[in-house]
C-alpha cells in the first residue's frame, strides 16, 4: 500500500529586524527545524518558510539613531539573521522580509476583502502623543508609575509588578521614552478589524483541537472577558505599508507580520513554480502549522484565524507554542554572560551540541526549558561522543585496517538490530508529536545496547586471536549497522553529523524508509572523528565573550529601553568604584543641528572635554555656561552621528523639563573628584 504524501507548510515566528538572534530565539527555530526535517525524511512535501518582521516604530527610530534608512537597517539585520540561522543548520526553504512586494500585495488584498465584507470599522480614538517628536506613541513607548500599585518606570500597557492592564495615559507622571516629554492626549481616526464578528467561528475552531490544551484554556479567558475589536492602523510617521485610500494611515505591524508567512511562501512559489492556492486556499487539503512562543499566542490564536477566515483563506491546522529559555536556572543575564548571542556561541562551540541539548529538553507542552551549562557539557559528551560516535570509532578501524574497508556479508546479532529497527515506529511518533526528549531517551537506550554488545564481544580481543577474522568482521559489521540506524533516527536533530556519517559509510542520504536496509558486503570509507567533546574552557570563553559583548555595547537603543526589566543588571562594588566622577565647569553650551534633545557641552576638568548631553528639554545653552556639573571622566569616548562624545554628564529627575545637572556647590573646583 502506497503511503500518501502530505502537503505541509510550516512557519516559525518572524524575528524582529531590530536586534541579533540569541539562544532564547533558537529554541523555536531548532524545534521547528527538527520537525520539518523529520517530515521530509518521511517523504512528505514539506516547506519551511520564515522572514524578518521589518516594520514598526522601533525600527524607524533605531534607523534614525544610526543615521541610516529603515531599508538599510533591515537589509543589514536580515543578513546577520540568515547567517546565524545557517550556522545552526536551520533549513528554511525560503527566508524573506515583511517589507516586500508580495507582503504589500497580500496585506492590501486581505484588508480590502475584509473591508468589502463589512469587517472593518473606523473610529476616532484618543491616544498618547509626543508633542516634541510630533508622533503618536505606541503603548510601550510611554513609561510612568502604575496607577494601581504605584510601581515606578512601568510600560504603558501593563504593570510588570502587579500585572494590571491600563491605557498609557492612566500612568502617573507619564513620559515619552523617545524624547522624555510629557505625552498629551490627541484624537485620531483609526481602523479596526471586527474580531467580534468571528466569535462563533473562533470558538468552534478552538474546540476542534488546533491548539494545545493549555493554550486553548488560556484563550477561553478572552471570551469570558469579552472580545474587543482590533486596532489595525497607525498614524504617520511609521515605517510600514500605507492603508489603501487612507493617506497617512499605516497597517499596524501585527497586521502585516503574520501575513508575511504567506508572502514568504508566495515568493518561493513565484521562484519555483509551486501553486500558492494549492497550499493556502480555504478548501486546500494541505496542512498549515505555526511554531511560536507562548507570549504571542493571543495574536496567533485569536486575531490570525479570524483574519484568515474573513479573507477566505486557509486557517491553521495547528499552532504549536513553546516556553522560554533560562540559563543555569535563571533568566538570561547580560552581566553574568548568559545572554548569549547566536554569533557568540558559534565562535566557540559546535552548533549541533545545542541542537541535541534542546532536543533532549523539548516536549509538546509550553513549559520553559533550562540550559544548564554543566549538564550541557556532561550530556553531550556522554550521549553523542561517549555513546553514538563511540560505536563507529570502536568498529571502523578494524574494518579499514583488516578488511580493506569492506563490511561482512552477515550480522551476528539479528535480534539486536531488529529491535533497533522496530523502535523506529515509536521514535517517529515522538518526533511527529514534538516529544523530542522522549525520542532522545529512546535513541540513547538503543545506543547503550549496541555499546553493551560491543563490550561483550570485545573486538579488540578477538582481533588478537588467530583465525578469528570472520568473527571480527561480523562483530564490527553488526556494530556499524546499529550505528547507521541510530544516525537515521538522529538526523533531524544532527544533520551535519548525519551527513558526515553518510560520507563515512559511503551511502545515499539517510531516510526513514531505508532504516531496515542493512549494509552487507559494502565498502566504507576511512573513519574521521564525527564530533569532539565539549571543553569547559570553550564554555567559559563563550561566557566571557558574552559579558564583553554587552559591556562594549554602546548607548541603549529605543528597543533596549523597552525591555521589561526596569532595573539594570547588578554590578559589583569593584565595578562601581572604577567610575571616576569629576566636577566640570561648563565652558560652552550650544545646540546641535539636527538633534532634537542634545546639547553640545565643552567641559573643563583640568582639561577640556567635548560631551553630548540629552538635556535640551530642560536647559537653554545660555543658562548653562559658567555653571558646574558632574561628569563621568573615565568613560570611553563614543563616536556619535554629531561628533565624538568624551564622557557623560550626570543627570537626575524623571525627564522632560525635570532634569537636573548643575552642581550646587559653587565653590567646587573643576577637576575635583566627587566622592
Amino acid at each position: 500500500m502506497t503511503k500518501k504524501q502530505r502537503k505541509i507548510l510550516v512557519t516559525s515566528a518572524l524575528p524582529y529586524a531590530n536586534g541579533p538572534i540569541h539562544l532564547g530565539h533558537l529554541v523555536e527555530y531548532i524545534q521547528t527545524d527538527i520537525w520539518v526535517r523529520f517530515q521530509k525524511m518521511r517523504g512528505h512535501s514539506c516547506y519551511y518558510v520564515c522572514a524578518d518582521d521589518a516594520h514598526g516604530t522601533p525600527i524607524m527610530l533605531r534607523a534614525q539613531q544610526e543615521g541610516i534608512t529603515p531599508e538599510q537597517l533591515i537589509e543589514q539585520v536580515s543578513k546577520e539573521h540568515q547567517r546565524d540561522f545557517a550556522g545552526f543548520s536551520v533549513g528554511f526553504d525560503n527566508y524573506h522580509s515583511t517589507h516586500s512586494p508580495e507582503n504589500k500585495e497580500l496585506a492590501e488584498a486581505i484588508y480590502l476583502k475584509l473591508r468589502d465584507e463589512g469587517h472593518i470599522d473606523r473610529r476616532v480614538i484618543n491616544q498618547a502623543y509626543d508633542p516634541e517628536k510630533e508622533m503618536f506613541l505606541p503603548d510601550r513607548f510611554v513609561r510612568g508609575e502604575c496607577p494601581k500599585c504605584g510601581a515606578a518606570d512601568q510600560p504603558g500597557d501593563n504593570c510588570d509588578v502587579c500585572g494590571t492592564t491600563y491605557d498609557p495615559l492612566e500612568l502617573k507622571n507619564p513620559v515619552s521614552v523617545i524624547s522624555g516629554a510629557t505625552p498629551i492626549k490627541k484624537d485620531s481616526e483609526h481602523f479596526f478589524f471586527k474580531v467580534t464578528d468571528f466569535e462563533d467561528m473562533l470558538k468552534d475552531w478552538m474546540k476542534a483541537g488546533h491548539l494545545q490544551p493549555a493554550i486553548a484554556n488560556k484563550l477561553e479567558e478572552w471570551f469570558e472577558i469579552g472580545l474587543n475589536d482590533w486596532d489595525i492602523s497607525r498614524d504617520k510617521p511609521y515605517f510600514g505599508f500605507e492603508i489603501p485610500d487612507a493617506p497617512g494611515k499605516y497597517f499596524y505591524v501585527w497586521l502585516d507580520a503574520p501575513i508575511g508567512y504567506f508572502a514568504s511562501f508566495k515568493n518561493l512559489c513565484d521562484r519555483t513554480g509551486l501553486d500558492f492556492d494549492e497550499y493556502l486556499a480555504a478548501d486546500s487539503d494541505a496542512e498549515l502549522y505555526h511554531f511560536i512562543g507562548k507570549d504571542i499566542i493571543r495574536f496567533h490564536g485569536l486575531f490570525w484565524p479570524a483574519l484568515l477566515s474573513g479573507a477566505g483563506m486557509k486557517t491553521p491546522t495547528a499552532i504549536f507554542a513553546h516556553g522560554f529559555l533560562t540559563v543555569n536556572g535563571q533568566k538570561m543575564s547580560k552581566s553574568r554572560g548568559t545572554f548569549i548571542k547566536a554569533e557568540t556561541y558559534l565562535n566557540h562551540l559546535n552548533p549541533e551540541y545545542l541542537r541535541y541539548y534542546f532536543a533532549g529538553k523539548l516536549g509538546s507542552g509550553i513549559d520553559d526549558i533550562d540550559l544548564s551549562l554543566e549538564d550541557f557539557q556532561r550530556r553531550v559528551n556522554s550521549d553523542l561522543v561517549g555513546k553514538v560516535v563511540n560505536i563507529a570509532s570502536r568498529c571502523a578501524g578494524f574494518i579499514t585496517k583488516r578488511f580493506d574497508g569492506k563490511l561482512g556479508s552477515e550480522i551476528e546479532n539479528p535480534d539486536l538490530i531488529q529491535a533497533i529497527i522496530d523502535a523506529g515506529e515509536s521514535i517517529g511518533q515522538s518526533y511527529k508529536d514534538r516529544e523530542y526528549s522522549r525520542a532522545m531517551r529512546e535513541i540513547m537506550i538503543l545506543a547503550d545496547q549496541v555499546n553493551q554488545y560491543i563490550d561483550d564481544r570485545k573486538p579488540w580481543v578477538v582481533a588478537k586471536q588467530e583465525g578469528a577474522d570472520a568473527e571480527l568482521q561480523t562483530i564490527c559489521t553488526t556494530g556499524l549497522n546499529g550505528f547507521r540506524i541510530l544516525l537515521s533516527y538522529l538526523k533531524p536533530v544532527l544533520p551535519v553529523m548525519a551527513e558526515k556519517a553518510e560520507a563515512f559509510l559511503n551511502i545515499d542520504p539517510l531516510n526513514w524508509d531505508s532504516i531496515d536496509q542493512l549494509l552487507l558486503d559494502h565498502e566504507i570509507n576511512k573513519f574521521k572523528p564525527l564530533m569532539t567533546r565539549v571543553e569547559e574552557k570553550a564554555i567559559k570563553a563563550m561566557i566571557e565573550d558574552s559579558k564583553q559583548t554587552m559591556e562594549n555595547t554602546p548607548q541603549k537603543t529605543v528597543s533596549a529601553m523597552l525591555e521589561k526589566d526596569p532595573i539594570a543588571e547588578e554590578i559589583s562594588f569593584d565595578d562601581f568604584a572604577k567610575i571616576d566622577l569629576r566636577i566640570a565647569k561648563i565652558v560652552k553650551a550650544e545646540h546641535v543641528e539636527g538633534a532634537d534633545k542634545l546639547l553640545r557641552l565643552t567641559l573643563d576638568i583640568g582639561e577640556e572635554r567635548n560631551v553630548f548631553a540629552g538635556i535640551k528639554s530642560a536647559y537653554q545653552p545660555e543658562d548653562l555656561e559658567g555653571k558646574l556639573t558632574v561628569m563621568v571622566a573615565n568613560l570611553a569616548p563614543r563616536k556619535m552621528r554629531f561628533g565624538l562624545s568624551e564622557g557623560m554628564v550626570l543627570a537626575a529627575g524623571p525627564g522632560g523639563k525635570d532634569l537636573f545637572v548643575l552642581h550646587p556647590d559653587e565653590g567646587a573646583q573643576p577637576g575635583m573628584r566627587v566622592k
